[in-house]
């Protein structure tokens, strides 16, 4: 029972312990890309460049306003790449 016990909790240690690592390596890159990102919507504005709207956006919007969100959710996180809690914020605030 005791070697259960201790395999587990090392088991368990090993996972927290690997957990962190990555966690602290893909939080820098994630503001980097934050400020890439920034960067070039700077750029964009001032050269009076727009993005071009992605044509299933209005699907959506057409699945929003049948109160689909998860639906809408989906399509959305294929369109842009967002990950859940992204795509959630995001289709709450379309919802409004």
């Amino acid at each position: 029972m005791d070697t259960t016990f201790s395999a587990l909790a090392v088991f368990v240690l090993a996972v927290a312990v690997l957990a962190s690592a990555t966690d602290r390596r893909t939080k820098p890159l994630e503001r980097r890309m934050a400020r890439l990102e920034r960067k070039v919507d700077l750029l964009m504005a001032h050269l009076g460049v727009e993005e071009e709207a992605d044509p299933r956006m209005a699907e959506v919007d057409a699945l929003l306003a049948q109160n689909k969100k998860i639906a809408a959710m989906k399509i959305y996180r294929e369109v842009t790449g967002a990950g859940l809690a992204e795509a959630k914020e995001e289709i709450e605030r379309r919802m409004r």
